[in-house]
């Protein structure tokens, strides 16, 4: 095996390096910057240089420890040839190809084939092992069109600014937040964010994402037009004093998990809109479809299902217990699986 999976990670012996290692190695080939992703300790860290930003300053003290390739330049270790090509997960995510001796492996990361203007967007990579994420690997998760997306959580922010009441959208601080914001129509009223979601919209602007204009809500800022206003933050803030500046509002909270029934009422948010940085049931099997790989490792997400669906249509395909957790949210994993196994299980 040119690539196995070992307690700090997927190891490749041949040129002794780790992709999204999870204990302390001395060199790491890091798909993107999340944090189950890119840990702390290592010695030495290989990033896209798209996601040099994003990774450094997740890093801090660390940060003189990562070096960048840009997208499709190749980099050889003791004849292993890597290379990093776009996932379309987040700024800077990358594939990860891996070849020695004419045999070809692609490790996905995080990954979707929706477009987004955020990043750049994914891209097929052929090999003979792709080993993928399955975070909505069930066949009830199927996204709806960005736009309509976008349309509709800007018709909920005018009806709550008409109503004087202020708008708390909620998403993760790196990619979720700025791929909500690049959707947003700045003539409806003020855009405000939470401090980590503007650090991180600081460094998509560096990078030259376009952005539209925001202010960061500071503890000691009052203004009228907030109640107008647009709010992005985390999601790790919904219910904190932090919220309660705000006053009269409507939360939503935007996800993948919106799509299953319940999720936003557990969540405990007024709506619930479906927008995913990962890819969903359709297009898995696409992406997989188009890497021409024969052999498929399946890892964080509803491995079982997808596992069986590849094998069922005559691909050599295993699931790999990783510490990755992609886009989490119990309650909706709790339901989503009550609901496929109500449904027969995975369908094509």
């Amino acid at each position: 095996m040119l690539l196995r999976l070992t307690d700090r990670g997927l190891w490749c012996e041949a040129a002794d390096i780790y992709i999204d290692p999870w204990a302390p190695v001395d060199r790491a080939v890091v798909t993107h910057a999340h944090a189950d992703h890119l840990r702390w300790g290592h010695r030495h860290y290989l990033v896209s240089e798209a996601g040099l930003g994003v990774s450094r300053h997740r890093l801090g003290a660390q940060a003189d420890r990562v070096s960048a390739v840009a997208y499709g330049e190749t980099t050889t270790i003791n004849g292993v040839r890597i290379s990093l090509h776009p996932a379309g997960h987040i700024l800077g995510s990358a594939q990860i190809r891996v070849e020695y001796k004419g045999e070809v492996w692609v490790v996905s990361g995080d990954y979707k084939t929706d477009a987004d203007t955020t990043c750049a967007p994914w891209e097929p990579v052929r090999c003979h092992t792709f080993i993928t994420e399955s975070t909505f690997g069930l066949p009830i998760y199927r996204w709806p069109a960005q736009q309509q997306v976008f349309d509709e959580i800007n018709h909920w922010w005018r009806e709550n600014a008409n109503a004087g009441r202020a708008s708390l959208l909620y998403g993760y601080a790196l990619g979720k937040a700025q791929r909500l914001l690049s959707g947003l129509d700045p003539s409806i009223g003020p855009i405000l964010t939470h401090g980590a979601v503007e650090t991180m919209t600081s460094i998509y602007r560096d990078a030259g994402v376009a952005m539209p204009p925001t202010t960061y809500a500071t503890v000691d800022q009052r203004d009228p037009a907030w109640s107008r206003a647009m709010v992005v933050a985390p999601p790790s803030v919904d219910g904190s004093t932090w919220v309660r500046r705000f006053g009269k509002h409507a939360a939503a909270f935007a996800s993948g998990w919106m799509q299953v029934r319940g999720a936003r009422r557990r969540r405990g948010v007024d709506r619930g809109f479906t927008l995913s940085d990962h890819v969903d049931w359709p297009q898995l099997l696409s992406a997989i479809s188009a890497t021409g790989a024969e052999r498929v490792w399946v890892t964080h997400g509803f491995t079982g299902p997808v596992v069986r669906w590849l094998q069922e249509h005559g691909y050599e395909a295993s699931a790999i217990a990783t510490r990755f957790e992609g886009e989490r949210d119990d309650a909706a994993v709790d339901e989503a699986e009550s609901t496929e196994s109500e449904t027969g299980g995975a369908t094509s």
